[in-house]
């Protein structure tokens, strides 16, 4: 009997998903919850390393999951091989007016229109500072994703970003610049060539600057032209990025999928997603990692991405329809 999908998932889709996911949140804060979660299974192991950073395995949590570092230690707990946490913006904010996230079980999908709503990257550095000092999170790496704040404007995103980036890079492993979030007014035009170039430049700028510069990734929109891809491989090579995340949610809908306004994700997005990281991997440079992200919804999915050349893999919605077995279910389908 799978007591999630069973018994724990229909009374969690009883609720509003943001108060579902909030209140999941909140219970993986204490630390007996996810142990009695993993039932004391062991992490699935695949460990390999990248980017100089090493990892248990190659599946982790993808951005969005955790904004506000809030349940660190919960990923760890609950199998995965890292975390990406966020995304944080130099401002807090409280995000788009509610409701604002959408289930369509049906489609094993969400929509969300969120807005980066988070504490800011003061608080949120304050709280991994804390983190880091009682805990050594061995062979699990911590990102953190950088998003622009609303009230910036589009001609000061660099100074937004490298904000960010100063207050939190003695807490994140590896850096992740999120140009590709549909529900930012004007976040994608940050994937334009020149702005690109500009705001890679800034950041690395800095990053090197430092006696211990950290990766930096970019993560894209699923929703590029194929034929815009080279050009932003080509700047994230120009300013020795680590790699590429791909994707972020879409905006294009077939006639099957919902119609609800946002970002769609799960199993409509997970052919696009896969079509991208095919394009993608012969575009990087040799050293440059690819994670895939979008649509990992079970473990065909996870394979799938990883023989079209990612490196590493991350769930989100996949993890609400699959539940906190996730990573086992994932890395050791039965």
């Amino acid at each position: 009997m799978n007591a999630y999908s069973n018994l724990a998932r229909p009374l969690l889709f009883r609720l509003p998903p943001e108060t579902a996911h909030r209140l999941t949140l909140a219970s993986l804060r204490f630390p007996l919850v996810p142990r009695i979660l993993s039932a004391g299974t062991p992490a699935p192991e695949d460990p390999v390393e990248l980017m100089g950073l090493k990892f248990r395995n190659r599946l982790g949590i993808a951005a969005g999951v955790d904004k506000n570092a809030e349940a660190t230690l919960a990923w760890h707990e609950l199998g995965f091989g890292f975390a990406e946490l966020g995304t944080v913006t130099l401002h807090a904010q409280p995000g788009n007016p509610k409701p604002r996230v959408f289930r369509f079980p049906a489609q094993k999908a969400l929509i969300n229109r969120l807005g980066f709503p988070n504490l800011g990257a003061e608080a949120i550095a304050t709280r991994l500072r804390a983190l880091r000092e009682r805990h050594a999170l061995n062979n699990f790496p911590i990102g953190i994703n950088l998003g622009k704040s609303k009230i910036t404007p589009l001609p000061e995103a660099s100074v937004d970003y490298l904000g960010s980036l100063k207050i939190l890079h003695s807490v994140g492993d590896f850096f992740v610049i999120n140009i590709s979030s549909p529900n930012t007014p004007g976040l994608r035009d940050l994937a334009k060539p020149d702005d690109l170039r500009r705001l890679l430049s800034n950041l690395q700028e800095y990053n090197r600057s430092q006696s211990n510069p950290k990766p930096v990734l970019l993560k894209i929109s699923p929703d590029l032209e194929f034929s815009a891809l080279p050009e932003i491989i080509q700047a994230t090579r120009e300013f020795n990025l680590s790699g590429i995340v791909a994707t972020n949610t879409t905006l294009h809908r077939s006639k099957e999928d919902p119609t609800e306004s946002g970002g769609l994700s799960g199993r409509p997005l997970t052919d696009r997603a896969l079509a991208i990281t095919r394009a993608i991997r012969p575009l990087l440079a040799q050293g440059q990692v690819l994670i895939g992200v979008g649509g990992i919804m079970d473990a065909t999915d996870y394979q799938a991405r990883r023989d079209a050349g990612a490196d590493l893999a991350q769930v989100y919605t996949g993890m609400v329809y699959l539940g906190p077995r996730t990573a086992w279910k994932i890395l050791r389908p039965s």
